[in-house]
Formats: structure tokens, C-alpha cells, sequence
């Protein structure tokens, strides 16, 4: 059976310099741009913007205030606003949620979407997807706009300049990637654009063991340096490309994801650890799970000493979960799509039981450490 369709892949620049870059890419679609996002990164980014720009003739919006959240009310407040209705260009600046609500917006406007990460937490910036949640910030859906933004602007000054925090739980859910996309596609007829995919995504896990502690150091030191470039480019640019290639908005087929964030999903019933750890750091713990549910033990054990020389966790104390919370991850676990992309039937008796051993081993390494 023949099909048609069209896959769009991203473009990118990267460096502390690389604003210097933005007019010769943008000019090519229009004279002025609509600068929207979160008011702490449009803080750091939009005088760099206009350093850049100075002196070409290309206009910027006053900064815009995204709304706060990626809903569809901040859409709609958004796509009311003359600056953003009479701009020739989006540029979304922020993390994901500032980026996903301009997904939207340049979306229903037609107009190109620029984006200018200000975190490396998440794939946002460069993927054909978005996550929206209702007023009360509970998930609501997922948008996919026909393409992915025309180009990603990977400044790593500001991003050195960005929270520790957000990049170390960055790396811990771009640590799902290459076992979630195996896991979830194993055994399954690929064709072009998933095998694509799913090569790539055995790129995304080497740079960040091998260059994430000191990416991290430069992180705090507010330095960018090579390693952090590195990490940055693949928790951005890698696993968005990755996600691009592997999710089908029509979910003819879906192998982004797996049991690594299965363990996410049941954690935020638990107050404690859902409402207290970040993403990436209970995904990290999930990727050990996966991977010990798998029989992958080596692979688990590698995983689990990084986990441990960047402070992610390895055991369920360290994201606030005990044996009595297990069923419950379980239960949400067994409802969500994640949950059947395995190539062998999922029980939630083995699951639970995957986080046990993981915790053991876990403790079993910190207690080495004494």
C-alpha cells in the first residue's frame, strides 16, 4: 500500500554567539517578529535579540507574556494581540510550555515559528508536537502543528545561565529515550521514517553519560563550555528529532515512549513524590526500572552509576515513593498508552516488582559507598 505524507526535520544553530545567526535565517520569511514567553526568559534573551539585530532593519515586538501555562485560553488571548496578529514571524522563547503555546498561535495564524530554548529540560523547541493542559493545569491534549519550528536557536551562554536543576533533570528524562524508543518498537515492522528514528535515538544516551557531570559543573559555574553544548544539543535537538520520527500524529504508530515513564505517570498520584520531584528526576528512576523489567542488568548498572555521580536517584527513598505506593503507580501505570509499547505483555505484579529490585539495587550501591 502506497502512502503520501511529509516529514519536517529541524534546523538548528548552537553556541553562546549564535544569535548572530537569527537574521540570516529569519529574513528570508519576513521583516518583524512577534517575541513571545516566559517573563524570566524573555529577561535574558530578549536583549540579546536585540543586540543581534541592531542595525538590520528587522523589528521586534515588545516582549509578550506567553500566559503562563501552554492553554488554549492563552492561545486565543495570545493570537487577539495586534503585535502578534501583525508580525511576520513567531519567536517562541522559553521552555516547553512558553514554546508549545506559540506552536499553537503560529499554528492558527500561519505564520513561521522561531524558537529560542532558554533551558535544556525538554525537546519542546524542535518538535511537531504540544502539550496542553486545562485551567486548572491538569493535561488536557496534545497539539500537532503540520511542521516542527523552521529553525532552534541554541544559545548555551543562557542556558549556563539557567538553573542547575533544569538541566540535571533534563538529562535524567533525556535518559529515557534510547531504552523507551527499543523497548517500544523491538519486533515491530519499521518503516522509513521509524527505523530512521529509532537509529537515532541510540545517539541520545553515550553523550549525556560521557558528558553530563561536566556539563553539569559548567552549569553551575554559569560557563558554557563543550560538554554542556553537547548535553544541551542532545536533550534539544536529539531526542526532539528522535520524537519527530517516532510518533505518528494519527498514532498509526507510537514508539517514543515506554515503561520509563510509566513510573512517572503512577508517581504523580503520590503526592509526595509527583508534587515535590521534578520530571526528568522520576523518569531517570524509571529508566533503571525499564531496564531491570527488561533484564538489561548491565546496562541498568551503567545507568545507575551516572544516576549517582550527578545526585539523580536510585532508589524510591529518593523520590519520596515507599513499598506502600507501588500498586498505585502500578494501577495508573496499566491505563496509559505507554503501558502496552513493549514487544512482550506488561503485568503489574512485574512492574512492581521491576522497582523493587531497582530500589535494592540501588541501595546496595550506597551502601557500597559507606
Amino acid at each position: 500500500m502506497f502512502t503520501n505524507y511529509t516529514n519536517c526535520l529541524p534546523a538548528w544553530s548552537v553556541g553562546p554567539d549564535c544569535y548572530e545567526k537569527v537574521y540570516g535565517v529569519v529574513s528570508k520569511f519576513g521583516k518583524s517578529a512577534a517575541v513571545i514567553g516566559g517573563k524570566t526568559a524573555l529577561s535574558k534573551a530578549y536583549g540579546p535579540l536585540q543586540e543581534a539585530l541592531a542595525g538590520t532593519g528587522f523589528k521586534l515586538s515588545e516582549p509578550v507574556w506567553y500566559g503562563g501555562n501552554s492553554t488554549y485560553e492563552n492561545v486565543a488571548m495570545l493570537e487577539s494581540q495586534p503585535a502578534v496578529q501583525e508580525a511576520d514571524v513567531i519567536f517562541a522563547v522559553g521552555g516547553g510550555r512558553a514554546v508549545d503555546t506559540c506552536k499553537a498561535v503560529a499554528e492558527h495564524l500561519d505564520k513561521p515559528l522561531f524558537t529560542f530554548p532558554t533551558i535544556a529540560s525538554n525537546c519542546a523547541a524542535c518538535t511537531a508536537i504540544g502539550v496542553f493542559y486545562n485551567a486548572d493545569d491538569t493535561f488536557k491534549d496534545y497539539f500537532y502543528p503540520s511542521r516542527c519550528p523552521e529553525h532552534t536557536f541554541l544559545n548555551t551562554k543562557i542556558i549556563a545561565e539557567a538553573p542547575e536543576s533544569l538541566l540535571w533533570a533534563g538529562i535524567g528524562d533525556a535518559l529515557s529515550k534510547e531504552c523507551e524508543v527499543e523497548l517500544a518498537s523491538r519486533g515491530e515492522k519499521l518503516n522509513h521514517t521509524t527505523l530512521l528514528g529509532t537509529q537515532l535515538a541510540h545517539t541520545c544516551t553515550d553523550p549525556l553519560v560521557q558528558y553530563g557531570k561536566a556539563a553539569m559543573e559548567q552549569c553551575r559555574a554559569n560557563t558554557p563550555g563543550y560538554e554542556l553544548e553537547q548535553v544541551a544539543l542532545c536533550i534539544v535537538i536529539s531526542t526532539g528529532i528522535v520524537s519527530n520520527l517516532t510518533v505518528d500524529p494519527g498514532q498509526a504508530y507510537y514508539y517514543n515512549s515506554s515503561l520509563a515513564h510509566c513510573v512517572y505517570y503512577g508517581a504523580t498520584l503520590v503526592p509526595a513524590s509527583g508534587g515535590h520531584h521534578l520530571h526528568g528526576e522520576i523518569v531517570s528512576f524509571g529508566v533503571l526500572t525499564l531496564l531491570t523489567y527488561d533484564g538489561q542488568m548491565e546496562q541498568r548498572d551503567r545507568i545507575m552509576r551516572f544516576n549517582r555521580s550527578i545526585g539523580l536517584p536510585v532508589t524510591l527513598a529518593e523520590i519520596e515513593l515507599t513499598e506502600a505506593d507501588l500498586q498505585t503507580i502500578a494501577d495508573k501505570a496499566a491505563t496509559v498508552l505507554e503501558w502496552t509499547k513493549a514487544p512482550y505483555p506488561v503485568t503489574k505484579e512485574a512492574f512492581m516488582q521491576a522497582m523493587r529490585d531497582t530500589d535494592a539495587a540501588g541501595r546496595a550501591l550506597l551502601a557500597a559507598e559507606k
